[in-house]
């Protein structure tokens, strides 16, 4: 099941968490801060849920040094990598990317055209393409996402 059904039932899940999970002084979830317990809790709540989670690990070691100091071209350059895994064949209503808020104007306007260029030889001249940049405690998706990483 993807969409927006799908979306509700994850940050409702999210949601939960939150309440149930974490005090009153924390209102987010965040992967490298949370307690191992509140991310099994999260996780038996999304157990049932049908979602995939798509990845690409950098080794920094590796990256060519010129591009040491362009952080977002190699941000940029993941993101496709990532976006290159999932089957968006299927998807005739719009697709509706939501993006961790990190970068400035002018990065933002080149990681959305970007991506744009490289989503529209994927989905048919029809298919809506919404970019979000927002942040992360205003997001369940993004905090979800965060959880997994």
């Amino acid at each position: 099941m993807r969409g927006i059904a799908n979306n509700k039932r994850l940050s409702k899940a999210l949601k939960i968490t939150i309440k149930r999970k974490l005090n009153e002084k924390m209102s987010e979830l965040k992967g490298s801060k949370t307690d191992f317990k509140v991310k099994k809790y999260f996780i038996l709540k999304v157990q049932k849920l049908e979602f995939e989670i798509y990845s690409y690990t950098l080794n920094k070691i590796r990256v060519y040094k010129e591009l040491t100091g362009k952080k977002d071209m190699v941000y940029n350059f993941i993101a496709r990598l990532v976006l290159d895994k999932i089957d968006f064949k299927d998807i005739k209503s719009r697709i509706n990317l939501i993006i961790d808020k990190s970068k400035n104007k002018k990065e933002v306007e080149e990681f959305n055209n970007y991506i744009i260029t490289h989503l529209k030889s994927k989905v048919t001249p029809e298919t809506p393409l919404d970019f979000n940049h927002q942040l992360s405690h205003e997001t369940p998706g993004l905090q979800a996402a965060d959880m997994f990483s």
